[in-house]
This record gives C-alpha cells, sequence and structure tokens, in this order.
C-alpha cells in the first residue's frame, strides 16, 4: 500500500473540484491519496440541491460569492480560507471511511481537541460540528471529502445559507451558525499550516507508512481547463428548471425533499427531484423512474418500488401515494 499527498493553494472552487474528479482517476488500486484544498468565499451544494432555497444567491454574488456544486450528495457548506478540505481517495480494497475519519479526529486531538465522529456524516467538538462528510463513488473508485471548520467566518455563514426551519427543527438547533464551531474557539494557536500539518502526520500514522508527496502536474492540463469550465457553468452550478405544475416538499427520515412534476393527460411528463440526501444516485435515479409513469398511487409506487434503495424508496412511496390520493 502507498499513501499520496497533494496539496493545492488555488482557491478556486471549480479548478479545485475538477482535480478531485480527475484525482478519483488517477489513484491506483494499491494507494490511498489525500487531497488537502481550499475554497475562498464560495458556497458548495450538494449534488441534487435546489441553488434558489439554499443560498442567498443575488446577496452572495453582490459580494464577490461563488457558487459551486460538487458531485456528492449531501447539503450546502460555506468555504473560505478559515476552512480547511480534505478528500480521501481509494479504489475498493482500501476505502475505509471509519479509518480515513479517524485521520481527521487524531489531527484534532493532537491539538487537545476531543473530535469523536457522529453518524456517518460528522465529526464534533464539544458537541458541535466542526467537519461535515460526504461521499461519491465512480466504479470501483471512491472519494471521502469534507470540510474542517477552523477561523471561518460565522457571519456569512449565517447570511447566505438558508436552510429550512424543518431542517434546523430536525437537527435540533435555532440557527446553522449555533450547530457549528471554529476550531479556534478550543484551541486559538490553531492555523489552516498547522492543521494541514496535523493531517499529514495523522494520515501516515493511522495508515502506519510514508507519505508520498505528488504534484499537479500528475493530472492533465487540458483536460483539466476543460474540466474547470464545466464546474463553473451555469448549467452546472444552477441546474435546469423544469415546468412543473405539481410540487411536494417534505423532510423525511434520510434529508429533505423537493420534488416538481410535469403531470399531462393523467401521465407524468417530466420528474425533478431535489434533496439534500446523502446517496446523490438514489435521487438521480427518482427521477429518471417516475417519467413516463402514469399519475396514479399504484403506478408510481410500482415504479419507486423497483429501486435498489428499498427502505429509502418506500418511505418516499408512501409519502407522495399519499399526496397524490389527496390531490
Amino acid at each position: 500500500m502507498k499513501l499520496k499527498l497533494l496539496i493545492t493553494d488555488c482557491t478556486d472552487p471549480y479548478r479545485n473540484l475538477a482535480a478531485e474528479e480527475m484525482l478519483l482517476r488517477y489513484v491506483k488500486p494499491n494507494e490511498v491519496l489525500l487531497y488537502l484544498w481550499q475554497n475562498n468565499n464560495t458556497v458548495v451544494i450538494g449534488r441534487n440541491q435546489n441553488a434558489w432555497r439554499e443560498c442567498s444567491l443575488e446577496a452572495f454574488a453582490s459580494e464577490n460569492g461563488r457558487l459551486a456544486r460538487r458531485l456528492s450528495g449531501g447539503g450546502a457548506v460555506y468555504h473560505d480560507l478559515g476552512n480547511q478540505n480534505f478528500t480521501f481517495l481509494a479504489h475498493d480494497d482500501l476505502f475505509n471511511t471509519q479509518k480515513q475519519s479517524e485521520v481527521i479526529c487524531l489531527a484534532a486531538r493532537n491539538f487537545g481537541i476531543d473530535a469523536v465522529l457522529s453518524g456517518r456524516n460528522d465529526i464534533l467538538a464539544e458537541g458541535r460540528k466542526f467537519s461535515g462528510n460526504a461521499y461519491y463513488t465512480s466504479g470501483d473508485a471512491h472519494y471521502h471529502h469534507g470540510t474542517i471548520l477552523l477561523n471561518s467566518d460565522m457571519s456569512k455563514l449565517s447570511q447566505f445559507l438558508t436552510p429550512s426551519k424543518e431542517k434546523l427543527q430536525a437537527k435540533g438547533v435555532e440557527s446553522v451558525r449555533s450547530r457549528v464551531v471554529n476550531l479556534c474557539e478550543l484551541n486559538p494557536n490553531l492555523t489552516p499550516e498547522s492543521m494541514r500539518l496535523a493531517l499529514i502526520s495523522s494520515f501516515g500514522e493511522i495508515y502506519g507508512t510514508l507519505v508520498e508527496v505528488v504534484d499537479e502536474a500528475v493530472l492533465d492540463v487540458l483536460e483539466w481547463e476543460k474540466l474547470t469550465e464545466h464546474y463553473g457553468s451555469r448549467e452546472w452550478t444552477l441546474g435546469r428548471l423544469s415546468d412543473f405544475d405539481r410540487q411536494f416538499q417534505t423532510r423525511l427520515s434520510y434529508g429533505e425533499i423537493e420534488l416538481r412534476l410535469s403531470v399531462s393527460d393523467g401521465m407524468i411528463q417530466d420528474a425533478t427531484m431535489y434533496s439534500d440526501a446523502m446517496n446523490a444516485d438514489w435521487v438521480d435515479a427518482v427521477s429518471v423512474a417516475l417519467k413516463g409513469c402514469l399519475f396514479d398511487s399504484s403506478a408510481i409506487r410500482e415504479r419507486l418500488l423497483s429501486l435498489i434503495e428499498k427502505e429509502q424508496t418506500a418511505e418516499l412511496s408512501d409519502y407522495l401515494c399519499t399526496q397524490v390520493l389527496q390531490s
């Protein structure tokens, strides 16, 4: 097994997300690669989220903020230079979310901060979140990425992120700001530079081998430019706004869903589902499954229950069929 490390000083979210996707194709089956990066004044939303609901877009743009959309599912986050991003990349044999999260926890503990993994997606210190995690898979290659709040501008986080009241209530908090913590509040001597050094050290310690530093030159320049343009495009960042005449919105056990349907002659002509659910592929599959389906509770249930994620699909099916019967 080899450990590889790439650190970039680029703060362009589109270029950094493009590099992340390319590294997924670069990493070899016998390697674990750690990519450390930062974005400046950026809101990053999950692959299936509705940008207009998650961020105050006009206000954010007026302060030279940039909106980016990632490949993984989950919710919206604010990035500035007081936040450190990380990505672990590996194939099936070495991809281990528990072990990867322990690298983050150990790095924080080196500063006297008692960091613990909460569920699969959050890392906490003194009961508050400083790291949110998400995941993406392509074939047998995977990445696990997340944030580490060090000295981020919490006023901007509160100003530009616009989670629903239902989401905050589900988390048991009154505002997005009250749920998170900057690690510098717990250790004033902590800086992005010192955290990067701690992450490199804990990466080698957890895996028990030396870390090899690689250069950005391992990535093809022309492909990188093309992919950067894609990530910065309006089509990708804002997504498609389809015409619809039926809308269903609720919060289920795995996250918020907003389903927009275009119905004509008793058939669902088009379907778009927005969600902060972690399984982004499943959200896409729901939209595809509903297109061309009869607008009928039995037909909708049959289509949805053909999907792989049975538990998630059953909950959505029960909710949606009840709404259809009442409409």
